[in-house]
């Protein structure tokens, strides 16, 4: 299902400020390389996150699903001086990947690489976070979120990815493990009192949630 029309999607693109040159070569070099390109969050969604990430300027941020590395680094333009950022991936060729960006980038020292299950990861980080970031496996999203929702500061903020799914969470009978998991995802967070959210149309569909 097109969710939204290619050439505003194109219109967007050319009114949202340029990629630095890494970050271009990542989408480039992800785009050309890798089996599974679509999961890169891309330019304009890219940039939302940099400009959101500056706005709230959070000491600590968690990424739950690395991939190449571009949304990381993206976020981490809007750390504090003392800021770090951590993040997770499950799959060790696309963390060697990503970690030889971060270094390319000069970010050794602000962004902490785990190669392993999240779910196993985050309970030893004793962190409390500004800011989280969900793109990993959808069937998790609300073992993430229950999971990380406690660590972050009141006020803090999640950020979950593809919580429309390529528009199959909005078919009339939802079907697929991934769809029917992040239409659950959905509404467990409308359901909580816990939060406040704004659900957001872009490219596939981000989730912004707002402890209160």
């Amino acid at each position: 299902m097109e969710l939204v029309n290619q050439k505003a999607e194109q219109y967007a693109k050319l009114n949202t400020t340029a990629l630095d040159e890494l970050l271009m070569e990542i989408e480039s070099f992800t785009n050309t390389n890798h089996p599974h390109a679509q999961m890169l969050s891309g330019h304009v969604q890219g940039k939302i996150l940099e400009l959101f990430s500056s706005m709230i300027q959070p000491e600590r941020v968690l990424e739950i699903g690395t991939f190449t590395g571009f949304s990381a680094l993206c976020m981490a333009k809007g750390l504090q001086e003392k800021g770090i950022l951590h993040t997770i991936e499950l799959r060790q060729e696309d963390a060697e990947i990503a970690r030889s960006y971060f270094v390319k980038a000069g970010m050794r020292e602000k962004i902490e690489l785990y190669v392993g299950d999240a779910l196993k990861i985050i309970p030893e980080l004793k962190e409390n976070w500004d800011l989280v970031f969900i793109d990993a496996d959808k069937v998790n999203y609300i073992n993430y979120y229950e999971l990380t929702l406690p660590s972050v500061k009141k006020g803090g903020w999640l950020i979950a990815d593809n919580v429309l799914f390529h528009g199959e969470v909005l078919e009339e009978n939802v079907k697929g493990k991934n769809a029917k998991a992040l239409l659950a995802f959905n509404e467990h967070v409308k359901n909580d009192e816990r939060v406040q959210q704004a659900m957001l149309t872009i490219r596939d569909g981000l989730l912004l949630i707002q402890k209160k």
